[in-house]
């Protein structure tokens, strides 16, 4: 089919909606390393995580032999409210770049909290409800995703408790207000508020925190509230399975136009974007099936994938939560105040460091004035403010397109553009006003948190 005929926009009907999410984990060759239990570093099981988690979402994060899970019908039904998402032909971009690269975009951010974490908190809250739970507790960064669950339990009737990390509390005060408005309590973290908040602010007075201390911070408050349980929105195995909705309608959409990309890229912070946008093409690969370049994107602020260590470590700042096995820079490394927000947390999801290690994809970290020039030039061009995080895609997007000019190879590149930049703009302005700052961790400082690291005898 030719160049012509491919739409701006690809729309799928609804009946081409997913039915089921896509659960990567079962077509693994290497399964990813179970979650360990902080104390006896013996791997955990469903009745040892019910004090902290739901029962079904426990079952999904569990399970790694089910290729795909049923999606309910009432999470099916909310999805349909900004479902399918646009895979858009980024033509413009393409023009203004001089590039024969083919350059799409799976564009999540045309629901109200404005990114792909919505897919996730409908189901969370849904399964919250489900086991007639009072409310949830939870940490965001940026504010996507406590945007996002603030929504969610709003739809259910759920009590909403959101630990923000306390930089982006402070530079994201409208993002926040939304959380307000859909009824959700909103506490910069680290605070006085729980044993551990306190804990953190005695050995670092000042700190801005990090998603973390966040994590930490929730758990605590879920453990002592009855009825209420915590939920997340990244790192987990059963997020990025929910997220896999953006993979599997990418992948119809592309092969509706017998469309066979050549590279993949997202953002990755805790994998939740990345994995579910990757999924279905990482399980073609993994069975042979067909192969794909398929790129992580990092902050050089908080280089897990890059700098960081295969190891087990503890999913938080407190050192409460189970360990994962995963690339981390040391539970208590606490990054500087970038303006991704989204993607400032010291470990990656478990599924997508077992395939990195494994050589099934590659990362490359990027600083924020790259990141910002890049998302400067998608806004004048494609006419959507991009968030930072998505912008960190974008970025080695262009910077692919422009490998392809130089050598007038026809590649085509899929990206996850996650969100858009509205509430973000405090970041903007620091960009145009060159105060962006460029700070990339020391291998003194990383070998200082790496140094907390749990002794795990594998």
């Amino acid at each position: 089919m030719s160049n012509k005929e491919i739409p701006y926009k690809i729309y799928l009907e609804e009946s081409e909606m997913p039915k089921a999410w896509y659960n990567l984990r079962a077509d693994m060759k290497n399964k990813p390393a179970p979650l360990l239990d902080p104390q006896t570093h013996q791997p955990m099981k469903a009745e040892a995580l019910s004090g902290v988690f739901c029962e079904e979402l426990i079952k999904q994060e569990l399970d790694d032999t089910t290729p795909y899970i049923e999606i309910p019908e009432a999470i099916r039904s909310f999805y349909k409210m900004y479902r399918p998402s646009p895979l858009v032909r980024a033509y413009c971009l393409e023009e203004k770049l001089q590039t024969p690269a083919k350059i799409y975009y799976k564009f999540e951010g045309n629901n109200t909290s404005g990114s792909h974490k919505l897919n996730s908190a409908i189901a969370q809250a849904y399964y919250a409800k489900e086991q007639g739970l009072k409310g949830v507790t939870t940490e965001t960064g940026a504010g996507q995703w406590g945007t996002a669950l603030s929504m969610a339990c709003s739809y259910f009737g759920l009590d909403c408790r959101v630990h923000m990390v306390k930089v982006s509390y402070e530079q994201k005060p409208f993002r926040r207000e939304v959380m307000r408005t859909y009824g959700a309590s909103v506490t910069p973290s680290p605070s006085m508020d729980t044993e551990v908040g306190r804990k953190i602010l005695a050995e670092h007075p000042g700190t801005t925190g990090s998603l973390g201390c966040a994590i930490s911070e929730a758990v605590e408050e879920a453990t002592k509230l009855d009825g209420y349980r915590y939920v997340l929105g990244s790192v987990l195995n059963q997020v990025m399975l929910h997220q896999s909705v953006i993979g599997l309608e990418t992948k119809t959409a592309l092969d509706k136009y017998g469309i066979k990309p050549d590279i993949i890229i997202g953002c990755a912070g805790g994998g939740s974007n990345l994995g579910g946008l990757i999924a279905p093409f990482m399980g073609e690969k993994i069975r042979s099936e067909a192969d794909y370049r398929i790129i992580a994107v990092e902050p050089s602020s908080c280089p897990s994938f890059t700098r960081g260590k295969y190891v087990y470590d503890y999913c938080d700042t407190g050192m409460v939560c189970p360990l994962s096995k995963m690339y981390t820079l040391g539970s208590g490394f606490i990054p500087s105040a970038s303006h991704a927000g989204g993607l400032r947390y010291h470990g990656m999801n478990s599924t997508l460091s077992q395939l990195y290690a494994d050589g099934l994809m590659e990362a490359i970290s990027v600083a924020q004035t790259e990141v910002f020039e890049a998302a400067e030039l998608f806004a004048r061009v494609e006419g959507i403010l991009p968030a930072p995080e998505s912008s960190h895609a974008i970025r080695i997007a262009i910077n692919e397109a422009m490998k392809c000019k130089e050598t007038g190879e026809e590649k085509t590149i899929v990206f996850g553009l996650t969100g858009t930049g509205y509430f973000d703009m405090y970041a903007y302005e620091k960009f145009h006003n060159g105060q962006m700052d460029n700070y990339v961790p020391t291998d003194d400082e990383i070998e200082l948190a790496l140094k907390k690291l749990p002794n795990v005898e594998e």
